[in-house]
């Protein structure tokens, strides 16, 4: 039987030296490494986030448009690639408030996904206080806000000034945005002025609103005169227009 022989304690230290030199190396090049793969994931975020920039373009001129993409989690292996990265997503995602983006690398088969989040928001009337139903608006009770514009459904306005005088038709919070289903400027009951235009001459008459409308709406007016009913467009608060 072959006896073993001990290591002397030159040979200890050597042998634990070399372990501690092991170690290090293998920490280093994890670091190395964690850094590398953590830079690629900020590259292609912020290149994500630009490829959404330019695909969007100037298709939402009258709205401020902010662009986000989610950082990509840190337990996906990022190949590095020998050329640019591609990005591409779908023309329908980009008139939604989340979509995806395919990050592709021309020279192999390698692909992911990132998340992005499109955030639009407008510069529109809004109420300064709550309102209640059948109130005035004046610059007292409105004021300029930026709005998401998922939460405007219909007609919006971006300047206070032609509102003032109409009427509100419901109760409507703080900080909501002025839309033409909630109001009225002629409003069923008003008695208002009927500006009928004919071969470069105007004639007026009172009528009675039997509909409410906003300014540009076709509504059914009666002549209080004649007590004939007419279809006349909205003006202003007090007018209707006939061209005959």
């Amino acid at each position: 039987m072959k006896k073993k022989i001990p290591y002397s304690s030159a040979q200890k230290r050597e042998q634990r030296l070399f372990h501690v030199v092991i170690m290090l190396i293998t920490i280093v090049s994890f670091q190395a490494f964690a850094q590398s793969s953590g830079h690629l994931r900020e590259q292609m975020r912020e290149e994500a986030e630009q490829y959404l920039r330019s695909a969007i373009g100037d298709r939402y001129q009258n709205d401020n448009v902010q662009v986000t993409v989610l950082p990509i989690d840190e337990r996906i292996q990022i190949q590095p690639c020998e050329s640019d990265y591609n990005y591409h997503a779908d023309e329908a995602a980009l008139s939604q408030s989340y979509v995806s983006v395919r990050v592709t690398c021309p020279s192999s088969n390698w692909y992911l996904f990132t998340n992005g989040r499109i955030n639009r928001t407008r510069t529109v009337v809004v109420t300064a206080t709550m309102i209640s139903p059948g109130t005035v608006l004046s610059a007292q009770n409105l004021k300029l806000a930026e709005v998401d514009v998922n939460l405007i459904r219909h007609t919006s306005y971006t300047d206070l000034t032609p509102l003032i005088g109409a009427r509100m038709k419901r109760r409507v919070r703080q900080g909501q945005a002025i839309q033409g289903n909630m109001l009225c400027f002629v409003c069923k009951g008003d008695r208002i002025t009927i500006s009928a235009n004919a071969a470069g001459m105007q004639v007026k008459t009172a009528g009675i609103a039997q509909q409410d409308g906003i300014i540009g709406d076709n509504i059914q007016v009666l002549n209080a005169s004649s007590r004939r009913s007419i279809i006349a467009e909205v003006a202003s608060t007090q007018t209707v227009v006939v061209n005959l």
